[in-house]
């Protein structure tokens, strides 16, 4: 057991700048790994060699990120923050470095997992580390900066992708985590040292790990794949879906039975956790609505490249700047959080409605302006107040548990929200396009290949399918509405418990002492 001097150690703002500074980087690496990838998968096709698999290039990194988050977390509760973070930057890098090398599509694939092994890490500690170093009442003073890493990592993941594969090549896409790893590594090296070392007798549930892996990988295969690569009722989803459900059965029996489970029941009995974490992944639907579909919608419509199209998410990301350092503050001024995620959901609302409802938007004009900055703000004051919640809810004991399950549910509601918002856009604009007489070309073809699928159409077919795309396009953001609606009356169950200080911290250090 660390002793409670530890447990509660109360962290000067210089102390906590240090040990912010080396999380973020490691952060902001597994944020723009998410996205900056999008934009060189054709290229890493035409050089590689195989068209077919390159959706796995994603889900590969997808399948590993996502299964092997709560397991960090309670690696972290056993072992101490430190040393699993430094081993999930250590297994990213070398992921990255293999991925750069890659001859092949399945050796690329393969890497891409490896990488995805250390991702899964990054971001689930480094908001578990910012809860130990931060009490509740004042992390919102340091929400600012995080919003800014996502929103950072939201627009800089596709525009280097972009600049990288036309200037360079797509092998720097990689690359360029070593220089960001290298230095996470020595931030952390010195900064981490005064957080909770772990147990003194740990006891892994390696059971518990597989079995959580294995539901995973097969629920999210079911997902990406279903209705895109192989049909609903192909033997090989159907058998996926019945063996991730067996197995998420026998995973929920396993954790009420071991000591140390890897995803411990207990913490979804308490009201916050059970709400927040469904909130987080609806949310994390929604978010991903804009950030994959909104430059997708602009290279589709408007014909910009891939790189332009990257800069057309400034208001959005300015407005994520704004909503997570504006709530951050005002939560740390008035102790209170459940108002912020619920106006933030109100606003994401409205904004997806007009976007959905509008006609064809000007991709730089004022109109697409005054939609995405409020977009912005009110999906900036969403999640960062959410993982706030759930840290100040449980017992420090389970806080990186804790804490990696709501990026354990992030990551789900993502990946969960572009594969069904692409199977949506797919179905509604094959369907058009059959209508329009341009059989030729189908909404499989257009989700996998992006603009490259418009480039033997006549110029009048073109416009046609463009006239379709944007048509699809609002029946996606409709249902982009529908869902920050579904996740708005999910958190009106929140319950709302006040936000510890670091004045509490320390006298209930002095209590247990």
């Amino acid at each position: 057991m660390t002793d409670a001097s530890n447990d509660h150690a109360v962290f000067t703002h210089r102390e906590i700048m240090r040990v912010f500074s080396g999380v973020a980087l490691a952060m902001l690496m597994a944020a723009m790994d998410q996205t900056i990838v999008a934009t060189a998968l054709p290229t890493m096709a035409h050089d590689l060699g195989s068209l077919e698999n390159l959706p796995w290039v994603v889900t590969a990194y997808l399948l590993a990120s996502t299964s092997t988050t709560p397991i960090y977390g309670k690696l972290s509760d056993l072992y101490g923050r430190k040393r699993v973070l430094q081993v999930a930057i250590f297994l990213f890098l070398v992921g990255s470095v293999l991925c750069a090398l890659a001859q092949s599509m399945g050796q690329l694939i393969l890497f891409r997992g490896i990488q995805g092994l250390g991702g899964g890490g990054l971001m689930a500690l480094a908001f578990t580390i910012i809860g130990d170093v931060v009490a509740p009442r004042e992390r919102g003073r340091y929400q600012g900066y995080i919003g800014g890493i996502f929103a950072l990592s939201s627009v800089a993941g596709p525009l280097l992708g972009g600049i990288f594969t036309e200037r360079l090549s797509w092998h720097w896409i990689f690359l360029i985590n070593l220089p960001l790893g290298a230095a996470a590594l020595l931030m952390t090296s010195r900064a981490l040292d005064r957080l909770p070392a772990g147990r003194a007798k740990p006891t892994i549930d390696y059971l518990g790990a597989a079995l959580l892996m294995g539901t995973v990988t097969s629920l999210l295969f079911v997902v990406s794949r279903a209705g895109v690569a192989l049909p609903w009722t192909s033997p090989t989803i159907l058998g996926l879906c019945v063996l991730g459900l067996m197995m998420l059965g026998v995973f929920l029996w396993h954790e009420r039975r071991v000591e140390e489970p890897i995803l411990p029941l207990h913490l979804f009995r308490e009201p916050v956790v059970a709400v927040a974490n469904p909130v987080v992944a609806v949310s994390a639907m929604v978010l991903f609505a804009g950030i994959v579909y909104l430059p997708l919608r602009s290279q589709l419509v408007a014909g910009t490249s891939a790189t332009t199209s990257g800069f057309l998410l400034l208001p959005m990301v300015l407005g994520m700047v704004l909503g997570a350092g504006g709530g951050g503050r005002l939560i740390s001024k008035s102790g209170r959080y459940k108002v912020f995620p619920l106006a933030g959901l109100a606003l994401a609302a409205v904004m997806y409605l007009a976007l959905g409802l509008s006609p064809t938007v000007s991709e730089s004009g004022l109109w697409s302006t005054l939609i995405l900055v409020p977009l912005g703000i009110g999906l900036g004051l969403v999640m960062p107040v959410m993982t706030v919640a759930v840290q100040n809810a449980v017992d420090r004991r389970d806080l990186g548990a804790a804490t990696a399950s709501v990026g354990f549910f992030r990551s789900l509601g993502g990946s969960v929200g572009v594969a069904v918002f692409g199977a949506v856009f797919a179905a509604d604009v094959e369907a058009r396009l059959n209508a329009a007489g341009l059989p030729g070309i189908s909404g499989r073809e257009v989700m996998e290949r992006g603009p490259s699928a418009l480039a033997n159409l006549a110029p009048a077919a073109r416009s046609t399918a463009q006239s379709v795309f944007e048509h699809g396009f609002s029946t996606l953001f409709l249902l982009a509405a529908g869902l920050a609606v579904v996740s708005f009356v999910l958190t009106l169950f929140l319950k709302e418990l006040p936000l510890r200080s670091a004045a509490d911290a320390a006298k209930a250090g002095a209590e247990v002492a």
